[in-house]
């Protein structure tokens, strides 16, 4: 995947911008490379897949931002899995339970299996760089998660944004960014 550079447009209907008060003439749209800054920097991310009946499933787990791309894996036999079998759009997100401080960021996209060893080997270094020793220590939570996708035993799958969203507060200056890939 190549790294794309989207139309990036600040919201006012959801911002500051709309609703002015001391302290808010500034505010302005997050820039993308920010936005990219703090998707390698998370540490938990939610997944949002649809179930075959049209549910929703909502799940933490770890990704790993790499070439454009975030990064997942999971068992054949999860539900996140089963749902991505049968329809591949999904929803990322994270950031921070705060409404005083922080960035919350959105990734939509279509899940697609990653499968070219090469490939594999490029995202199993940026989850090692991204998580440390919860990937690489024998004692870390997800040690053996490299090996795992290496065997198959994990399905990793990369999202690559069709559109995204950065919601920003600091105090009582909230902004929304809204990120248009073509």
């Amino acid at each position: 995947m190549t790294p794309q550079h989207p139309r990036t447009e600040l919201d006012a209907r959801y911002s500051a911008a709309l609703n002015p008060r001391p302290g808010t003439e500034d505010v302005t749209a997050t820039d993308w490379a920010e936005a990219e800054r703090r998707l390698r920097a998370a540490e938990v991310f939610w997944i949002t897949t649809v179930r075959p009946d049209g549910r929703l499933h909502v799940t933490p787990l770890i990704a790993a931002w790499h070439d454009g791309a975030l990064h997942f894996s999971t068992g054949p036999g999860e539900q996140k899995a089963k749902n991505l079998a049968g329809n591949a759009h999904c929803v990322l997100t994270t950031g921070n339970a705060s409404l005083s401080e922080g960035l919350d960021l959105v990734v939509e996209g279509t899940a697609e299996r990653v499968t070219d060893p090469a490939r594999q080997e490029e995202v199993i270094a940026a989850f090692e760089e991204q998580y440390g020793d919860h990937v690489v220590s024998p004692e870390g939570t997800f040690h053996g998660l490299g090996d795992s996708i290496r065997q198959g035993d994990d399905l990793l799958f990369a999202v690559a944004p069709g559109a995204a969203y950065a919601f920003g507060h600091d105090g009582r200056v909230f902004s929304h960014t809204r990120y248009t890939f073509s």
